[in-house]
């Protein structure tokens, strides 16, 4: 027998109330019951990063989050960044940068270089590696990406230090 739990979530600013099994995973949640499909599953331990997403402007691991756990909490999934600028920059220097390929990677890592470029706005290429770590990338050797972060922290300076 699984409990339920009613919570209230915002998820891309959009208030939200819900009855949730006690065991479903933010992950679940945002693509099940609020029809976001980018966030992506991938290995579902919470090692491949695909599924990254902010809660309350931190990335969590949506599929070992439970959709409970975000209960009174904002959660910003790919497709909440809307007309943010600082994503409209991140998301030119990965296509300048080639740096998507197949795709299934890039919900997370757009999640990643976004906490990366406001947490560490002087983030140099090994500092941009570490906070990469803990999402793989089958496709593109890693190459694209750091260059369009490093590109974007560049380009987004005068953005992030205005916050």
């Amino acid at each position: 027998m699984s409990e339920s739990k009613s919570i209230y979530i915002l998820v891309n600013e959009r208030p939200l109330r819900a009855t949730v099994e006690a065991r479903t995973s933010l992950a679940d949640f945002i693509r099940n019951d609020c029809l976001l499909t980018g966030t992506h599953v991938g290995c579902e331990h919470g090692i491949c990063g695909a599924c990254t997403v902010l809660m309350d402007g931190q990335p969590v691991r949506s599929c070992i989050t439970l959709a409970a756990a975000a209960d009174g909490r904002s959660v910003r999934t790919v497709e909440g960044y809307g007309n943010d600028p600082l994503m409209a920059v991140i998301r030119q220097c990965f296509a300048e940068f080639h740096a998507v390929q197949c795709g299934f990677c890039t919900p997370g890592m757009l999640a990643t270089a976004y906490d990366v470029i406001k947490r560490l706005p002087d983030a140099n290429r090994t500092r941009i590696r570490l906070e990469l770590s803990g999402n793989l990338c089958r496709c593109t050797g890693y190459l694209g990406i750091i260059n369009a972060i490093e590109a974007a922290i560049e380009r987004a300076h005068g953005l992030v230090a205005a916050e």
